[in-house]
């Protein structure tokens, strides 16, 4: 990817141009030392004066009122310019000053509305940063320094404000007992900042020559090379997936984790300013000789299985079958926005149109109009895809029909949304909660409505990226999320209760992907690529789980590497610096599942006979569990070395009833209530209640027999042995109760067990 860059033959600004800032998709408003107010139409290319400042009046920032319509067009008809004589004046969309407000002693150097468009916020050369109402009365002074605040940004939720001081940053809470957070930032002075809303990390640039990005703790996350001059802007794109960076005849496009995708080197002087459009597809740069420099994201290139698919241009879209060589080359009405590239499809949005291309027919694609023309991002699955805009999230066919669109909580914006917060499945929409990031709410992907009782998953700590299985039915979906500590915990889906079982299955990971064709994980971990063949045994068999874990050293990755894709066999990596890797993994856990998918369990023996390897044994004894397949489980284990299962497993073929084996191979899993519901279920009372008391859950088994009004005695007798084996007195008043009117008389609780056993053996 890189910036095509445009620069007008004739300069419109006599002197330097200070600011710039998208009004709308394809139009620009600049302004600069020579007082002009410019507007800039990238559609016919042309430019006219909207207003001229005073002439004691020279302007340091502007910032557009963040106010959107519901189409997603922004319908904005104010924006703020902050000047040196220490005033900031609200102008209208036409160009009409509506205020001008006394703001600071000396510059004002930096004014932005919050993400609402409830409030502004200021900085001056006194060293003061205010806060003001939309209609410009001030409401507080946030903080008194005694240097010139130079850059001051808001924080995704408003709720807090980063600064500059000297060669430190600054977060201060807007709550006066909050304590702010500081840290030292650059060797020399801190220049420009920005703060983006949806990967919530900080983008800071200074006199040292250096860009860096921080997270909302102010850890380091990258530092660039030093640089020829001085970094004199800085600007995140809306989606967060890339940003921008500013310097004496230098214009870099970067990746979110701070490599460059390119470098332009014009010859305008320093780039001041650098502006996003809402789409995220255009850059307006402020150049010092005068220029408003426009430029547009091109070269993005996405691959997938055989096809590799490049934007060429605004609006043509190279097609390549690296197998043939063959070539097709689509011609688009509007500039492209959006592009991906997954099962069989290729989904293309423009400024107007969504279109839906066929791998096997790029002639003939499905067109549709989409809600908004601001479009966040595009994620597919096998059966359909999802389009998140500004405002919402809308599931497609591939047909181009709507199937449904969930609705998120109240002032929730789809804006507010990433790709590694939202994740689709053939069934399952997966969402973080914007407003409670410890929360994942679950819609069904066919109806959009809230999955079970509607209760979302909740954890413990701030949860990173979600992650669904794209294989096979809705009871073979899995959730996978990362949080904060990069604990990587796993759920079934179909639990929507409020009781959801969310399991531990690793620690320190980075990044992770499912496979696209099964159900195999893998993820990155201290330059370590691991790869669980069978995900699912963290419920079946939690013995047997690292033995299905293969591990792969690949320190030439470097710090930070990126999952990319896992297809088939192959998992691609974004190394540190932005190249792309290629890993082959062994054919075998892939082959393995689709037999047994297929109910083809004596193939499935001859594989793993043929590979010897004991992790492809291990998945095996795991699957078997899932479809209770005894014959094969004592096979798998046995090949494992786990003697003390097959001797179990010898004892459950043993048992006649089949409700019985049923619930002792769902124990031999782990799950004691879902055992106990089956033979519950089944009749199996006395079963269900020596069980309970096989696992000293005494209170349970007492309640099951007093419920079920039989064996009572069987109950307090063998808590009676118990106690006398470890020299104890009962202290449960339920125990005390019962024991008062019962008898026990072992030869009749023996003859009750015989006669159970006899019942299950007809």
């Amino acid at each position: 990817m890189k910036l095509k860059i445009t620069i007008p033959k004739d300069k419109k600004h006599t002197e330097t141009v200070t600011c710039v800032a998208w009004s709308s998709a394809d139009e620009v408003i600049s302004t600069g030392d020579d007082h002009k107010i410019l507007k800039w139409n990238l559609v016919t290319g042309e430019s006219f004066p909207l207003s001229t400042l005073p002439a004691d009046v020279f302007p340091t920032d502007m910032s557009i009122l963040p106010s959107q319509s519901k189409a997603g067009k922004n319908s904005s008809d104010v924006f703020v310019i902050t000047s040196s004589d220490g005033k900031f004046h609200l102008f209208s969309n036409a160009g009409r000053i509506e205020k001008s407000v006394e703001a600071h002693k000396g510059a004002v150097l930096s004014g932005k509305w919050s993400k609402d468009g409830s409030a502004l916020l200021t900085a001056g050369e006194d060293g003061q940063i205010k806060i003001w109402s939309r209609s410009g009365m001030l409401r507080s002074t946030l903080a008194q320094l005694p240097c010139c605040i130079y850059s001051v940004v808001w924080s995704p939720e408003s709720d807090n404000v980063l600064y500059t001081n000297g060669k430190q940053l600054v977060i201060k809470p807007l709550q006066p007992s909050a304590k702010p957070l500081t840290w030292k930032a650059h060797d020399g002075i801190v220049l420009k900042v920005d703060w983006n809303s949806v990967n919530n990390l900080i983008l800071s640039g200074g006199e040292d020559c250096k860009y860096k990005i921080w997270d909302s703790y102010g850890r380091p996350l990258y530092s660039s090379a030093i640089h020829d001059y001085p970094i004199t802007s800085v600007s995140w794109s809306p989606d967060g997936n890339l940003f921008t960076v500013g310097s004496f005849n230098m214009l870099r496009l970067c990746d979110r984790s701070g490599w460059s995708h390119g470098l332009e080197k014009p010859t305008t002087g320093s780039v001041f300013n650098v502006a996003w459009s809402m789409d995220g597809t255009q850059v307006a740069a402020a150049c010092a000789d005068g220029h408003v420099m426009l430029a547009h994201c091109i070269e993005k290139r996405l691959e997938w299985c055989e096809f590799e698919v490049t934007l060429t241009g605004r609006k043509t879209i190279e097609v390549r079958n690296v197998v043939n060589d063959a070539h097709e080359t689509l011609e688009l009405r509007d500039r492209v926005i959006k592009m991906s590239l997954a099962f069989k499809h290729l989904v293309v949005v423009t400024s107007s149109q969504c279109l839906v291309y066929s791998t096997n027919n790029f002639n003939t694609p499905a067109i549709f109009d989409p809600r908004d023309g601001n479009i966040s991002f595009i994620q597919q699955c096998e059966k359909h895809f999802l389009i998140v805009d500004h405002v919402g999230l809308y599931i497609y066919s591939y047909e181009g029909r709507q199937i449904c669109s969930p609705k998120l909580p109240g002032g929730v914006r789809g804006s507010s949304l990433s790709i590694r917060t939202v994740s689709l499945s053939p069934d399952v929409l997966a969402v973080r909660d914007v407003k409670n990031d410890h929360s994942v709410m679950l819609y069904d992907a066919n109806s959009g409505k809230l999955l079970g009782d509607g209760a979302p998953l909740v954890h413990t700590m701030e949860i990173l990226t979600v992650h669904l299985s794209q294989c096979g039915p809705m009871s073979d979906r899995f959730l996978a999320i990362i949080d904060k500590n990069h604990d990587l915990y796993l759920t079934p889906v179909r639990k929507t209760s409020a009781n959801h079982r969310l399991s531990k299955l690793a620690s320190m990971v980075q990044s992770l992907k499912w496979n696209s064709n099964v159900n195999i994980l893998c993820g990155l971990r201290d330059m370590k690529l691991l790869v669980w063949f069978y995900p699912r045994a963290l419920f079946l068999d939690k013995d047997i789980l690292p033995q299905t874990l293969h591990e792969r050293e690949c320190s030439e990755f470097g710090k930070n590497p990126e999952l990319c894709d896992f297809h088939e066999n192959t998992v691609v990596v974004r190394r540190a610096d932005g190249s792309i890797c290629s890993i082959s993994n062994m054919p075998y856990p892939a082959m393995l599942h689709r037999l047994v998918a297929a109910d083809k369990w004596n193939e499935a023996v001859r594989l793993c006979r043929f590979a010897k390897l004991k992790s492809l044994w291990a998945c095996l004894a795991s699957m078997t569990l899932k479809e209770k397949d005894l014959a094969t489980a004592e096979i798998a284990y046995a090949a494992i070395g786990e003697v003390d299962k097959v001797e179990y497993l010898k004892h459950i073929k043993s048992i006649p009833s089949k409700e019985v084996r049923t619930a002792e191979i769902t124990l031999l899993s782990g799950s004691v209530n879902e055992a106990e519901a089956i033979l519950i279920q089944g009749g199996f009372i006395y079963r269900a209640i020596q069980l309970n008391l096989d696992l000293f859950h005494w209170e349970r088994a007492l309640e099951l027999a007093v419920k079920h009004k039989t064996h009572v005695d069987t109950v307090l007798g063998y808590r009676q042995v118990y106690l006398n084996q470890i020299h104890k007195q009962e202290t449960s008043n339920k125990f005390k109760q019962y024991s008062k009117g019962v008898e026990i008389n072992w030869q009749n609780i023996e003859s009750k067990i015989e006669m159970e056993l006899e019942k299950e053996g007809k």
